[in-house]
C-alpha cells in the first residue's frame, strides 16, 4: 500500500511548514486528490491515521477533494472529462487525447494553531 508513503511524505510537508511558521497543531488538512491519482481513499484516511500518531498533526482532521480527470481531445480539439486512463473520448470516441488533470495530489490548505 502505496498510500502509507504518501502521508508520510504529507505529515514531513505538514510538520516542515507549521515549524518554519511556528505553529503549535495542526487541527485540520486538506488535501486535492485527482480522480486519476491512483490512490485509494479509504487507504488514505486509515494510513493517515496511523502516521499522524505523535506529530503535530496527531488529532488533525483530514479532508480529501476528490479533481476529476481532465484531458484534451487532440481529435475533435475540446476539454473533456475521463473516468479512465484508457477510456476513448466521449464526443468523438477516439484515443488520441492528452491528460490534462485528474492525477495530482497537493496540500491545499491547513487549519492551524
Amino acid at each position: 500500500m502505496h498510500e502509507f508513503s504518501l502521508c508520510e511524505g504529507i505529515i514531513d510537508a505538514i510538520t516542515a511548514q507549521t515549524c518554519q511558521q511556528g505553529f503549535s497543531r495542526v487541527r485540520r488538512v486538506w488535501l486535492e486528490i485527482g480522480a486519476l491519482a491512483n490512490v485509494e481513499l479509504d487507504a488514505l484516511r486509515f494510513a493517515f491515521e496511523v502516521v499522524r500518531e505523535d506529530t503535530i498533526a496527531a488529532s488533525a482532521e483530514l479532508d480529501i477533494i476528490t479533481l476529476p480527470g481532465r484531458a484534451w481531445c487532440l481529435n475533435c480539439a475540446q476539454t473533456i472529462a475521463v473516468g479512465e486512463l484508457y477510456d476513448p473520448c466521449p464526443l468523438c470516441g477516439g484515443y488520441q487525447w492528452r491528460l490534462t488533470g485528474g492525477n495530482e495530489m497537493r496540500i491545499k490548505e491547513l487549519e492551524v494553531e
